[in-house]
């Protein structure tokens, strides 16, 4: 009976991934990036590369560890960032990243939008995309 009950709890338990990857598509400039400027791209304060090519923000449509860990590295709860997009939107300043449903779709679209950047889990990451950063896991130093 316990070995059922570990089983079913651990089979429907939702894993938090060890390590998020800060992602690029391959022509972005940066080898590495600081979390403030990833904030300054992720609020639309920043625009552009330091070689003129346009910022392309993604974000992860469905809420998941990835996504969770991803803006607590930021300093930002998703709808903290959800209100900055609705206000920058308003303002007629920017609108809001393209959003993809999947890490799989994420690592496709930033691989092929020129200027794009966006997050997955690090075990994702193949060499058709940059690391710009490598998030720790919660807890690590």
């Amino acid at each position: 009976m316990l070995l059922l009950l570990v089983f079913y709890f651990s089979f429907w338990a939702v894993p938090a991934p060890a390590q998020v990857s800060v992602i690029a598509h391959p022509s972005v400039p940066a080898e590495t990036i600081r979390r403030a400027q990833l904030l300054d791209l992720y609020t639309g304060d920043v625009k552009l590369w330091g070689n003129g090519v346009p910022v392309v923000v993604f974000d992860l449509r469905p809420k998941s560890p990835v996504k969770e860990q991803f803006y607590d590295f930021l300093g930002k709860t998703t709808s903290r960032m959800k209100s900055i997009w609705l206000k920058k939107k308003l303002a007629g300043e920017s609108d809001p990243p393209e959003a993809a449903e999947t890490e799989e779709e994420m690592l496709e679209k930033v691989r092929t939008t020129p200027g794009a950047v966006g997050f997955v889990s690090h075990a994702r990451v193949n060499g058709s995309v940059k690391v710009l950063t490598v998030i720790p896991e919660k807890g690590s130093p």
